[in-house]
């Protein structure tokens, strides 16, 4: 099952007007979705996500596949363990994170 390589980053951060500004600095953007829950950005290609009091210790990459169900059962056979099932987070695209054998946290997204 293909992947079509990553799409989206996700960084969680702790106080979100502040990383807003510091990311705006870095794109050199506004960003493309800026509510309190959650700032965006569409720069080059991919979108870089700052998602506020975010659990994860770095960034997450997203990987864009067709079949979010198949792929997450791939990466379950190859030793992957699944963190947070398919969720849908609006406008028909769907996520899910699982871990690697090291611990790393990892995602995939379809988009609908």
């Amino acid at each position: 099952m293909g992947t079509k390589g990553i799409t989206t980053v996700l960084h969680p951060v702790a106080d979100l007007a502040a990383a807003k500004a510091v990311y705006t600095a870095l794109l050199g953007a506004e960003p493309s979705t800026d509510s309190e829950y959650y700032v965006g950005y569409d720069v080059g290609g991919q979108h870089i996500g700052l998602v506020p009091g975010g659990a994860e210790k770095g960034p997450v990459a997203y990987w864009a596949v067709d079949d979010i169900e198949g792929k997450l059962a791939e990466v379950s056979e190859a030793g992957g363990t699944i963190k947070d099932a398919p969720r849908d987070v609006g406008g028909g695209r769907r996520v899910a994170t699982f871990t690697d054998v090291d611990g790393n946290v990892l995602g995939v997204l379809q988009d609908g």
